[in-house]
């Protein structure tokens, strides 16, 4: 598929385009920006469009996605397209020497098929020292013939020498109009899932198209039941539903959602753009409890949690968490004090 099937990014292809048209390619680019919002798929279409055998447009770089180049570099196939990625499998997936060396050995030959070598890394930043240092000699004498695309929504945990030798081109989220309107085509939505769907994932269209819509809507609908009144208003309620999720690993999952839902209300507070709130359906309710909610102490709340959700591989108590998280929110929602069970 061509790069216009592409959703937003249209500044990062410019640039690539501008230098294919000017004989300035670089040899190596690093693309990042956050997970999940096309930047291994801008690799692998850059890949198509430098190896297609039909490119539809004279001027500008770009594939048909039909060739038998295009089709191959799709299915990892093609002689000169070479794919380094983390083993998934492992605890701490990590890109490992040996992975490097080899690619050293194939990037001697020049290419069989395509005027260059083309080379992708993933998650570039789970290169090992000794991989880095190795992909490093690498990329300072490059073969003439090859071009690397590195991979990564951590740049900062890649060695400078690394960064350095690349030429840096960021990604940033797309518009979630474009995610709606990408949701809606390709997965065949109602705009009201398709809206929820690019607000959840803050943008990031790969989760968008694969995220299970049932089970966050489940997941949205525990959220709304925990603030309700007639939760909040009672400690048994409070410390049942926090032992409960606290049990089922779940704790942080839940602070999560209790935070977009302290968010959206502070949006309604402060008179905010509503078309940002993620429980846009749920409008009412949010402006029912603006009435009462203590702007400030919902800020505190919000800054709680993320020192929470930060310290959360820390071996945290998070069932306690969830529990001061769950009762600070009925203070700062006016909602009285809890019934005290017998």
């Amino acid at each position: 598929m061509p790069f216009r099937d592409i959703t937003g990014h249209e500044r990062p292809i410019a640039l690539i385009q501008a230098a294919v048209r000017h004989q300035r390619l670089a040899h190596a680019y690093l693309f990042h920006g956050e997970t999940a919002i096309g930047k291994r798929l801008t690799a692998f279409r850059l890949a198509q469009a430098l190896t297609c055998e039909h490119p539809p447009l004279p001027d500008d770089l770009d594939s048909c996605g039909g060739c038998r180049a295009c089709q191959q570099i799709a299915e990892r196939t093609h002689p000169d397209f070479l794919v380094i990625e983390p083993d998934r499998e492992l605890a701490t997936p990590q890109i490992k020497i040996e992975q490097i060396r080899d690619l050293e050995q194939q990037f001697v030959y020049r290419p069989l098929m395509s005027a260059r070598k083309i080379c992708l890394i993933d998650d570039a930043d789970c290169l090992t020292i000794g991989a880095a240092n190795a992909l490093l000699k690498t990329l300072e004498e490059p073969p003439g013939h090859a071009l690397f695309l590195l991979i990564s929504s951590r740049p900062n945990a890649l060695p400078a020498t690394i960064r350095s030798r690349c030429q840096s081109l960021r990604f940033t989220t797309p518009a979630h109009t474009q995610v709606e309107a990408a949701v809606i085509l390709k997965r065949e939505v109602p705009p009201a899932d398709a809206r929820f769907l690019a607000m959840v994932t803050e943008g990031r269209l790969g989760e968008a198209l694969t995220m299970d819509l049932a089970d966050q809507r489940e997941r949205q609908r525990e959220c709304l039941d925990l603030i309700a009144p007639k939760t909040l208003r009672s400690v048994t309620a409070i410390l049942s539903a926090a032992e409960q999720f606290a049990k089922a690993d779940r704790g942080t999952e839940i602070l999560t959602w209790l935070s977009r839902w302290i968010r959206d209300l502070v949006l309604v507070l402060v008179g905010g753009d509503r078309e940002a709130l993620l429980h846009l359906d749920h409008l009412p309710q949010l402006e029912h409890y603006a009435q009462q909610a203590d702007l400030t102490m919902l800020l505190d709340l919000l800054r709680e949690i993320e020192r929470t959700e930060q310290g959360a591989t820390r071996h945290l108590n998070l069932h306690m968490a969830l529990e001061t998280c769950l009762l600070r929110l009925r203070d700062a929602l006016q909602l009285g004090p809890a019934t005290i069970p017998a």
